[in-house]
């Protein structure tokens, strides 16, 4: 089994930051692609930003500038710091992950974290 789970979220006033991370753990064998979605209420869920295994990105353009995703594949965690945040960023965010376990090697599947909740107000 592979478990993500999101840690980080909070209330912030417009303007401020926060930094997510969720680590993957289980019986892992590779990760390919991480990712950060977010979901706004009333709003389908929304690609934030990737990071592929060379490390390289790619982001919505709501966020180019304000939002950074990076990895650490020694500890099988993505990361997105989250500066000059805006109230229409208030959503859930999720992480997510293209993994190959001990098991299913060399299919990858995608995996979920369950979610934590971002809030900008003041």
């Amino acid at each position: 089994q592979v478990q993500l789970v999101e840690s980080g979220g909070g209330l912030v006033q417009p303007g401020g930051s926060l930094r997510l991370s969720c680590p993957a753990s289980g019986s892992i064998f590779s990760i390919s692609t991480m990712g950060w979605y977010r979901q706004a209420p009333g709003k389908q869920r929304e690609l934030v930003a990737l990071v592929f295994s060379d490390s390289s990105t790619n982001y919505a353009d709501s966020v180019k500038g304000r939002f950074t995703i990076s990895r650490d594949n020694a500890k099988n965690t993505v990361y997105l710091q989250m500066n000059s945040l805006k109230p229409e960023d208030t959503a859930v965010y999720y992480c997510n992950a293209f993994i190959a376990t001990m098991s299913s090697r060399p299919q990858f599947y995608v995996y979920w974290g369950q979610g934590t909740q971002v809030t900008v107000s003041s």
